[in-house]
């Protein structure tokens, strides 16, 4: 058996909703760790009742799905049209797709954060030809206007912000296990999904052609599987692609990190000590970004290479013990666990804040911190004060999950290189010759990483250079690509 890093962490030791049995027990770290109960996070407004008790229909009356409130289908489709006017790769592939439909006969289950760009995303898979089934990949992402659009446009789609642990899995099992429908391809964010259909219907993987997975964690633990020889299909590593790591995680993260600190806080980042724990791309954007405010940034790092990066970008490398008595935000960017202990917590200043840019949320060990002598007050949304008997207090943001997409939005331009990238992945994995690929982890070839890079830059009004014949035979390229070799680093 194969041991993920937090496999001993029990999930029947945490409460979900009475009189239901949960689904899963120790599957595998989900997103959906948590100790309080997840109804506290949605609108005081909303109606209190679990969409899995409601009976819900679109206009053509189709019940296949479960979202908070399909009435808001309105409001969504109108975020949706927002975000298609900023992911102009998508809709390139839509157009070019009126005559082929590449993914004809392709049925795709996804679990993704379900916001207006995935919306795009999923209904340009549709436009290519796919059947698509999804649920959320994280508890407080979703935007359930979206979602009830999704659902009203015929899409089954079982999601909505604030699920509990069991609803989490639940929604999972209810996009995989349905009477007449068997999937042949898996995209996932976080390798949730990817993980349930291993355990509860491995006879599944018989028909899937394969995985597309865009996260750190879903790739390691596809990694593993590939290691242990468990890995039955193939898989595209979408998270390491020049597109996803040096746009999304950088670009993203730089704009994405001071929008959730903003509207969680209202904090002034102008003179504030930061650490921000890892330099990979997340980390790097996020530095940026806040030594652009006029902060005093610390990095924390593993990695001598990464670590001399942070140095010549000005950054001072620190050990979290150094400076946790002094910082007034803790920054986790790491993709590991108990980067951020309870003995880090007990030494913190008062009012520091404390938050999260990784997918998972392992990073914080916010466990320690339900215990008897601690209280916890919550604020606002997704903001809670956990107070020290002798009066102390941190801010902690999203329970530990990720911030960005917990507590605020991302860019939709750099998220549309992603969902460019996933789609071209899952076309290149439906279709590619028996035998191209095997049962191992891929990289998306770099011609591709191209191609979605050239789909954006017409936004910019940008003009690329053309090699000339004799240029071309100096470097000994093709005129049209791919112009690096693959262990170029951009």
């Amino acid at each position: 058996q194969i041991q993920f890093a937090d496999q001993k962490q029990e999930f029947n030791k945490r409460p979900t909703k009475i009189g239901r049995r949960s689904l899963s027990r120790s599957i595998s770290q989900s997103s959906t760790d948590s100790y309080s109960s997840a109804a506290s996070y949605t609108d005081s407004s909303d109606d209190e009742t679990s969409p899995r008790d409601k009976q819900q229909k679109n206009s053509k009356g189709n019940s296949d799905f479960c979202v908070k409130n399909i009435k808001q289908a309105e409001f969504g489709r109108r975020e949706i049209e927002i975000a298609e006017q900023e992911m102009p790769a998508l809709m390139a592939l839509r157009k070019r797709a009126q005559g082929e439909k590449p993914l004809a006969g392709a049925k795709i289950v996804g679990c993704t954060h379900i916001t207006a760009q995935t919306a795009v995303l999923m209904e340009t898979l549709g436009a290519l030809g796919a059947q698509c089934r999804w649920a959320a990949c994280n508890i407080y992402s979703t935007l359930n206007e979206v979602a009830a659009a999704l659902a009203e446009s015929g899409f089954p789609v079982f999601a909505w912000k604030g699920e509990s642990e069991d609803d989490f899995w639940w929604c999972i099992d209810r996009c995989v296990n349905v009477e007449g429908w068997q999937p042949n391809m898996i995209l996932d964010d976080g390798g949730d999904l990817t993980h349930w259909i291993y355990k509860k219907y491995p006879n599944m993987f018989k028909k899937i052609k394969g995985i597309v997975e865009e996260s750190v964690t879903g790739v390691h633990r596809l990694y593993q599987l590939s290691k242990a020889g468990k890995l039955c299909v193939p898989a595209m590593n979408v998270n390491d692609s020049v597109t996803k790591q040096k746009f999304d995680n950088l670009y993203c993260c730089r704009e994405s990190i001071l929008d959730g600190l903003k509207r969680t806080t209202d904090m002034m980042f102008g003179g504030k000590q930061v650490v921000v724990c890892g330099y990979g791309e997340v980390g790097k954007g996020c530095c940026a970004a806040l030594k652009a405010m006029g902060s005093i940034v610390y990095v924390t790092e593993i990695d001598p290479i990464c670590a001399l990066q942070a140095c010549m970008d000005g950054f001072r490398l620190v050990k979290l013990n150094e400076v946790i008595r002094q910082v007034d935000i803790v920054i986790t960017c790491t993709g590991n666990k108990n980067v951020v202990t309870r003995e880090h917590l007990d030494r913190m200043k008062n009012s520091c804040i404390v938050c999260n840019m990784g997918h998972s949320n392992t990073e914080i060990d916010v466990a320690s911190l339900r215990t008897p002598e601690l209280t916890w007050e919550r604020v606002r949304s997704q903001v809670d004060h956990v107070i020290w008997p002798d009066g102390k207090r941190i801010v902690l943001l999203a329970e530990g999950r990720l911030l960005n997409l917990s507590c605020s939005t991302v860019p939709t331009f750099v998220l549309s290189i992603t969902a460019t990238t996933q789609a071209l992945a899952l076309i290149e994995l439906y279709n590619a010759p028996e035998g191209r690929y095997k049962q191992d982890v891929y990289l998306l070839p770099k011609k591709m990483d191209e191609y979605v890079a050239s789909l954006h830059l017409p936004t910019f009004d940008a003009h690329l250079t053309e090699l000339t014949d004799e240029q071309a035979k100096y470097l000994g390229l093709n005129k049209n690509g791919p112009f690096k070799p693959n262990y170029y680093r951009y």
